[in-house]
């Protein structure tokens, strides 16, 4: 019989691999033997999530995080889910939790940060920006955030610097060049937003919005066939339902430059 750590390394090799239905078969099996893991419990929550099968996972980590209450990973995995599916005031509990049991992990103040712009609270989601970065003030997550929130609110100038600051301390952080290629179209400087959003698929060629900014600036500058070229990767590749509207938007434009 395979010992559990054989079994966890196995699963997560597959589900980095995207072979979801080979992990999850894998893991049920491993279930019968190892139930009350709470590192298995995480893991088959994780490729239940990528199989989109949500509402399982929500009740597998539910469950998990019964038995396991102070389990930090667990409650990120949750809290995350719990944010893609809008229901926000759960999610923030989770971050919550994690907080009270360690006020220096300052990824759940990001996290907590990035529901409170989602739900339009700029305010509060500067304060817990700032409270991550008093924590850690070279985390790329909470300056990627704080960015955000700056541009929202009007505060250019911190929010370029604020990005600037992530791709000093992480020079090949994808989101961080986005954002800054994002920054400048709004900002009608082009060649910099290109850059950048070139740069962000360079170093992570599954950030489907930097193909989608792509787009937009060659249709700005009449590059309509590139244009074309960069909407289509990017329907091609976003797969998250909430986007379908961006999606069906999107291949409304490519047919009208056809």
């Amino acid at each position: 019989m395979e010992r559990l750590p054989q079994l966890l390394e196995q699963g997560r090799r597959l589900l980095d691999e995207g072979e979801c239905k080979q992990a999850l078969t894998l893991l049920r099996n491993a279930e019968k033997i190892f139930a009350d893991n709470p590192d298995l419990c995480l893991l088959l929550g994780e490729v239940l999530i990528e199989e989109g099968r949500h509402q399982d996972a929500l009740k597998h980590l539910a469950k998990t995080r019964q038995a396991d209450p102070q389990n930090i990973d667990l409650l990120y995995t949750l809290g995350d889910l719990l944010f893609e599916l809008g229901r926000h005031p759960e999610s923030l509990e989770c971050y919550q939790q994690i907080l009270e049991i360690d006020p220096d992990e300052d990824d759940a103040w990001v996290s907590q940060s990035l529901v409170y712009i989602a739900q339009e609270d700029l305010s509060l989601a500067e304060q817990a920006c700032r409270r991550a970065l008093d924590v850690n003030p070279e985390s790329t997550f909470a300056l990627n955030a704080l960015g955000d929130v700056c541009v929202s609110s009007g505060q250019n100038d911190e929010a370029l610097a604020s990005y600037q600051r992530a791709l000093e301390l992480e020079p090949e952080n994808a989101q961080a060049h986005l954002n800054l290629g994002e920054f400048y179209y709004e900002n009608a400087d082009l060649d910099r937003a290109e850059k950048h959003c070139r740069q962000a698929i360079e170093f992570d060629p599954g950030l489907t919005f930097a193909f989608l900014a792509l787009g937009n600036i060659c249709l700005d500058q009449d590059r309509s066939e590139e244009a074309v070229s960069w909407f289509q990767q990017f329907i091609s590749l976003e797969k998250d339902p909430a986007a379908r509207q961006i999606k069906d938007e999107v291949a409304a434009v490519i047919d009208g430059l056809k």
